[in-house]
This record gives C-alpha cells, structure tokens and sequence, in this order.
C-alpha cells in the first residue's frame, strides 16, 4: 500500500473516495461555494492506494491555530474526512493512515493534533481524547422570561439612592435595559449575505480569548466552506453592537413552523451573549428557541425566571486533542495554581513512554525528564482530554482509566490542570 499527499492531478480522486467511504456523492458548486471540502488543503490530503493502484482511503488535516489556556495560539491540525473503502477495512489501511499523518504533524514542528471524531470508539486508540463539550439548550416561548438578577439587588439595597421600578412599582429584570446590555448597546438584524466581514471579524475576536476554540482561516469564509453561517444557507444575522458602534456578537438563526434555530451564538463577553438571547426569545411568531452549540457552563438557564425552561439536550464530545510532544504543549499553556507533579505518560500507538516532571509557578511551567516516583500514571489520550481543563483528572482516576499514587495525587492534578474558564468549542469541520 502507497500513501501520499494528493496532488492537483488526483485531487478529484481524492474527493470521490472520501465521499464513496462514507456511501455519498460529491454535491453540487451552488454560487459562492459552500461545498464542506472546497477548503482542503492538497498538500494536507493523503491518498491511500492498494498495491494495484486502486485509491482505497483518504486523511486530511486543516490548518487552524488552537486557543490555548491563557489565550495562547498554537498551529493543529484538524483532522478530517478520513475514511476508507467497505471494500478495504480492516486490513490496516486506517491505522497505515493515521500513523503517516502523525509524522507528517511531527515533521512540520506541530506538537497538538485535533479532530471531530465520527464514532467515539474509533480515535481513542491512536491517542485522541475528548477535551471539549456542547449541548443544546431549548427553551418555551412562554417560559422565557428572565429573573432579575439578584447580585445587583443585593447592591441596590446595600448603596442609597432611588430605587428603579417600572410604573406600577414592580421590578422585572426580564425588561430591564440595563441587565440586557441593549443600554450601552444595540441589535440589528442583516442577511447573511450583508455581513461576511462582520462575521469573520467577530468570529476572530471571540476564539483568541475562548480556550478550546479553533480558528477559521479567511479561506472558509471566501469559499463559504462548513455549516451556517459560513456556508451560503439562508440565515438570519441578529448583530449586536457596542455603544460605539462596533460589532461585538452575533447570532445566526433561522424560523421554520414556529422554532427558532440559533446556529451559533458569538459573544465577546456574557453580557452580549444575554443580550443576543432576549432578541431570539422575544421573536415574534415562535413559540420556541433552540440554541445550539452552547457551553455546558453557561449561565443562560440560571438567567430564566423558570429554571426548567431551559432544557438541555444533546450533550456531547466535540473537539478530541491529541498530544505529540508533552513537555512542548505542557510548557505552551497557561496555569492557574502553583504546584510539582510527576506524570508517567505512555502512547501505545507510537510506542512511547515518558516520565515527566511538571513545574508550575506563576502561571509558567517547566517541565522535563525525571526519575521520581510517579503521582499520576496515564494514556497519552487520558492527557489530551485532560489538557484543556475541559475534564477533571479525578473524574478519569474514578473511571478507571488514570492510575493516582497516592490520595493527593488527584486532587493536587484537578487543582493545576483547571484552568480560568472551561474550554468550548463550536467550529465545525
């Protein structure tokens, strides 16, 4: 078997293949793009072809930059449209990929790899982990009302001066400008077709403070390649803007027979994200919202007057992280508490094993060879999904799957790997 990066010559064979892996056919160009792979990279596409010739799998991986804890950027690789042949699994040609396409990563100095996985049983055994989630959250018309926020009570009656009330005396933060940001801000609503650039800008903004968040090269947005707003499907645009004028937030959205679909909601802070979410809540003819893509720590439920207004649904892994290189993506993000632990880290699939010892202070952290005990023993995918802060390392102790040498090993793990805010990501590929 022969596995090599497409060229222009066969990249049309690439494209068949993956499509007859996955028992499809390569849709129609509509105007302005909009095809999911039209944004792959050639010299990123590998081509798997059979001793006689025959293509029989295909791998490709997109350049994006990471968020990483702390708002560092890292370059990875998104893994993408792997697939093989009915005709031809089972025969090694998926793990033959997958080892190629490692040291390819490796070879261009990346030291992170990620990837939406298909079917959670199939990545773990090449050392991807799940590090990030997202749910669904549906919410009644009729149940949307919002809670004053009580924070702000509580200071209301702590400082004098004249207390704020609607005309019969009642306060409701549900039409309290001030708690929906529409104060110092505003919401306008465009056609998808009108706002590219305010997409692309917000979008920009947003995933380089979002740890766990990819970018989305100009080259998307240019060729409409991926799922709404990128693509060229009709969609509502709901934009905020700040006091100056400036977009801030998004939300695309469309209506059919009374729901309210939220593609995605874009927002630089939680305020703007509220104030994206009364807009949606308060349309006219629906009689229920559904937002997707939203973090399973987001506070919007705690917002609702009705707690169970918001229901959840749809939880589930989204980006998988696997590590190349430790004490390189150990050293790249960010800490939160200081502290020392030893971690005896094995890669069944590159049959590889190191013992490292992890410094943190102040934010910073070192981390090189050691032949001290160790506090945690774990799988290079136990690590990935670790690494984002996004899983708990005692949850994986308590699932069986790390190995904590002493009581305290868990416990100090769960206290270094946290991270300020928990990872998200929403960027399809």
């Amino acid at each position: 078997m022969e596995i090599r990066s497409a060229t222009d010559e066969d990249f049309d064979v690439f494209v068949d293949t993956v499509h007859a892996a996955f028992g499809l056919f390569p849709g129609t160009p509509t105007d302005g793009g909009g095809l999911w792979w039209s944004a792959l990279e050639k010299d990123r596409c590998l081509l798997a072809r059979a001793a006689d010739g025959r293509p029989v799998g295909t791998a490709a991986a997109y350049p994006f930059e990471l968020t990483l804890p702390g708002e560092s950027l890292v370059p990875v690789p998104g893994v993408t449209a792997v697939g093989v042949l009915p005709s031809h699994r089972r025969r090694g040609v998926l793990t033959a990929m997958m080892r190629h396409q490692l040291a390819e990563t490796r070879d261009r100095g990346e030291f992170l790899s990620v990837l939406l996985a298909s079917q959670a049983t199939i990545y773990g055994r090449f050392g991807y982990g799940p590090a990030t989630y997202t749910t669904k959250l549906t919410v009644q018309r009729h149940e949307a009302d919002f809670a004053a926020p009580r924070a702000r009570a509580a200071a209301d009656t702590e400082s004098p001066g004249p207390a704020a009330s609607s005309e019969d005396g009642s306060h409701d933060g549900s039409r309290d400008g001030s708690h929906d940001g529409s104060r110092d801000g505003s919401v306008e609503v465009l056609r998808r077709a009108e706002c590219g650039e305010i997409l692309e800008e917000v979008y920009d903004r947003y995933r380089r403070t979002r740890p766990g968040a990819l970018s989305r090269p100009h080259r998307w947005w240019a060729l409409r390649a991926g799922q709404p707003p990128i693509s060229p499907a009709p969609r509502y645009i709901a934009v905020h803007r700040d006091a100056d004028g400036v977009p801030d937030g998004y939300a695309s959205y469309s209506v059919d027979s009374g729901t309210l679909t939220v593609d995605e909601t874009i927002a630089c802070d939680d305020t703007v994200f509220t104030a994206l979410a009364r807009f949606v809540l308060e349309h006219d003819l629906v009689t229920k919202v559904v937002f997707k893509q939203v973090p399973p720590d987001h506070p919007l439920r705690w917002q609702l007057a009705d707690f169970r207004g918001g229901k959840v649904s749809d939880e589930s892994d989204w980006l998988w992280v696997r590590l190349l290189d430790v004490p390189r993506a150990l050293t790249a993000r960010a800490w939160f508490t200081d502290g020392e632990l030893v971690l005896d880290v094995t890669d069944p699939f590159l049959g590889e094993h190191g013992r490292h010892l992890l410094t943190v202070r102040d934010g910073k952290a070192d981390c090189v060879p050691t032949d001290r005990e160790p506090d945690l023993s774990l799988d290079v995918r136990d690590l990935g999904s670790v690494y984002l802060g996004g899983t708990a390392p005692s949850t994986l102790v308590r699932a069986g799957h790390i190995r904590a040498h002493h009581p305290s090993a868990a416990p100090l793990a769960d206290a270094l790997f946290r991270t300020d805010r928990p990872p998200h990501c929403l960027h399809w590929f």
